[in-house]
């Protein structure tokens, strides 16, 4: 007896006792499949596989000759149930059978990223603009040397710029001589040191003049000592100067320049903006003004920057100058007078009073412990 199983929307097929479909309802149930078949496939190709009607798995429609037919196999054909289709339909693909019964899945919508920016481009913006503001600016500089162009002067700055850098060649020749001094006083203090050693051999081998090469040996003795006193001096005064001069002043000058670069950025881009603003103004004009006016105001804003830290630099450059020179001075004075004068108490308490220490001879030669 054929037990009911649960009615599907497609259709209800009666089955026999011994599981065979029954004629009667055999013709209908091939006219209604064959309706749902794309044209070209006969019922003679194909055969059923049931996995039950109550089955939640998909319906196949597997290729091969029905029982009874001898005609060729051909392709399978997949025909999704309705919970096959709601999942195709999530993933967003469409099933598309056309004719000749061979299934071809079409990709759905497909979302484009955004476009990653090429570092190509980015340099060759970067040239781009690193060109056009050194045409402008040699453009501008060209202009001020021939007289033709205008420039922005701060006539107080100005000054001051100038007379720093003045002032600066004049330390420098000063630094120069000092160093000459320290080498010529070196060499005088090597000889009389030597000269000393020899008149005390003299004084020793020769015993008639023993007492008058002996004063002499004292007198070179104390006056090499008196000059490396004076030499560590002049040592001290020339890395004093020398710091001043190339490294505050020179730092000082280098804020300067990049105040002048910024000057001239700062006129080019004042002259463009004006010969703009004296042309016509229409549609194609006005976007080129109005970048004009940022570009300057840009630069403007820079320039201020620029001259304002000058202006603070040069104030505490005045203020470390005068404190660090007149320290220097009154050193240099103190030491060379003491020295010239053979007053060897005061040229010691100069250097103390300024904190020098003399460098023993041969201090800094390592011991041969440590060169072990």
């Amino acid at each position: 007896m054929a037990q009911e199983s649960p009615k599907n929307s497609a259709a209800e097929i009666p089955v026999t006792s011994n599981g065979q479909l029954e004629d009667s309802h055999e013709h209908s149930f091939n006219r209604d499949l064959k309706r749902s078949l794309p044209v070209g496939l006969g019922l003679s190709e194909t055969k059923i596989t049931s996995h039950g009607f109550d089955s939640t798995k998909e319906g196949v429609i597997e290729a091969g000759p029905f029982p009874g037919s001898s005609a060729s196999p051909k392709s399978a054909v997949i025909s999704p149930s309705s919970a096959a289709a709601s999942r195709l339909a999530g993933q967003g693909c469409d099933l598309i059978i056309p004719t000749g019964g061979r299934a071809q899945q079409k990709s759905g919508p497909v979302v484009l990223a955004d476009e990653v920016k090429n570092p190509a481009i980015e340099k060759l913006e970067l040239v781009r603009k690193w060109s056009l503001n050194t045409y402008k600016c040699t453009r501008q500089i060209i202009s001020e040397k021939l007289g033709r162009g205008s420039r922005t002067v701060d006539l107080e700055l100005e000054a001051q710029i100038d007379i720093l850098r003045d002032n600066k060649k004049k330390y420098e020749n000063i630094l120069k001589l000092a160093q000459m001094l320290s080498t010529q006083l070196f060499q005088m203090v090597h000889t009389q040191r030597q000269l000393g050693d020899a008149f005390a051999d003299l004084s020793l081998k020769s015993l008639e003049l023993h007492e008058e090469f002996g004063y002499n040996a004292d007198t070179q003795k104390l006056l090499a000592k008196n000059g490396e006193t004076l030499l560590g001096a002049i040592n001290f005064f020339i890395a004093s100067v020398n710091t001043l001069v190339n490294k505050t002043i020179e730092d000082t000058l280098l804020t300067v320049k990049q105040y002048e670069s910024a000057r001239i950025e700062y006129d080019a881009y004042r002259t463009d903006l004006e010969e703009l603003n004296l042309g016509p103004r229409d549609a194609n004009t006005l976007p080129k003004i109005e970048q004009s006016q940022q570009l300057f105001q840009l630069h403007k804003e820079k320039y201020d920057k620029m001259r304002n830290d000058v202006s603070i630099k040069l104030k505490f450059l005045e203020e470390n100058k005068v404190k660090v020179l007149h320290n220097q001075l009154v050193l240099f004075h103190n030491a060379i007078a003491a020295y010239f004068a053979g007053n060897q108490k005061q040229l010691e308490q100069t250097l103390k009073q300024f904190h020098i220490k003399l460098k023993t001879p041969g201090a800094d030669a390592p011991s041969w412990l440590e060169e072990q």
